[in-house]
C-alpha cells in the first residue's frame, strides 16, 4: 500500500495511526499541500476530492480517511480498531465522528486560507475562530468520556477513536487551545503518545516534516 499524505494533515495523521496500530506495511508518499500538489491533474484523476490522504491499494485508490479506516478494519480484521460489541462500536463512532465531522470541516487548511484571503481576517481572528470550534466539540467529547468512565483508552486499547482524537489534539496545541478542562482527553492522548505506533505516526517523524 502507498499512503499519499501530508505530514501535518490531521486526516493523514489519523490514517497513519490506524495503519501503524494494525501493523500494516505502507509506503509514505508526501503530497505538499502548501504547493497545492493535491490539485495537480495527475493526482485529481486518481482522487477527484483533491485532498489527502489517499491510499493506493491492490484493489484501487481510496479517499476519505474515515471511510478508509473502516475499510481497513474490514479488509484486515486482525488487530481490530473497532470494539466487538455493538454498543461499544457505537460509542467509538459517536466520539470519533464528532471530531471528524464537526471539527475538520471548519478548521481545515482551505477554510483557514479563505478566512485570510479573500475575507481579510487577521491571524489573531483566525486563531480565535479555530479555538471556538475546538471548544464547541472537545468539551462535549470530554463530558462523554467522563460519563463513560474511560481509562487510558476508550475501551482497553487504542483504536478508532484514538486514531481521530490524537491528531486533532496535535492541531489544538499548535493553536494554543487550553486543554486544562479536558483531563480525560489529555490522559488518553498521553497514553497513546507513549506507544511506538503513535510515535511512528507522529508528524514530526515523517519524511516531509519541516
Amino acid at each position: 500500500m502507498k499512503l499519499y499524505g501530508y505530514w501535518r494533515s490531521s486526516t493523514s495523521y489519523r490514517l497513519r495511526c490506524a495503519l501503524e496500530l494494525k501493523g500494516l506495511a505502507y509506503e509514505n508518499c508526501p503530497v505538499n499541500l502548501l504547493e497545492s500538489a493535491q490539485k495537480d491533474a495527475a493526482f485529481t484523476r486518481r482522487n477527484p476530492f483533491a485532498g489527502v490522504p489517499m491510499l493506493e491499494t491492490d484493489s484501487g485508490d481510496r479517499a476519505q480517511s474515515m471511510a478508509i479506516i473502516e475499510w481497513l478494519d474490514e479488509a484486515y480484521p486482525a488487530r481490530p480498531l473497532l470494539p466487538a460489541g455493538i454498543e461499544d462500536r457505537f460509542r467509538a463512532r459517536e466520539l470519533a465522528y464528532a471530531i471528524a465531522t464537526e471539527l475538520h470541516a471548519p478548521l481545515n487548511l482551505p477554510v483557514l486560507k479563505y478566512l485570510k484571503d479573500p475575507l481579510g481576517h487577521s491571524q489573531d481572528e483566525i486563531d480565535a475562530w479555530y479555538r471556538h470550534w475546538l471548544a464547541k466539540t472537545l468539551h462535549p467529547v470530554e463530558a462523554r468520556l467522563a460519563q463513560l468512565g474511560s481509562g487510558d483508552f476508550l475501551f482497553g486499547a487504542p483504536g478508532f477513536f484514538e486514531c481521530v482524537l490524537v491528531p486533532q489534539l496535535y492541531n489544538a496545541r499548535r493553536f494554543d487551545f487550553d486543554l486544562s478542562q479536558c483531563p480525560h482527553i489529555t490522559r488518553i492522548e498521553a497514553a497513546c503518545l507513549a506507544l511506538p505506533a503513535f510515535q511512528r505516526a507522529h508528524p514530526d517523524n515523517q519524511m516531509d516534516a519541516g
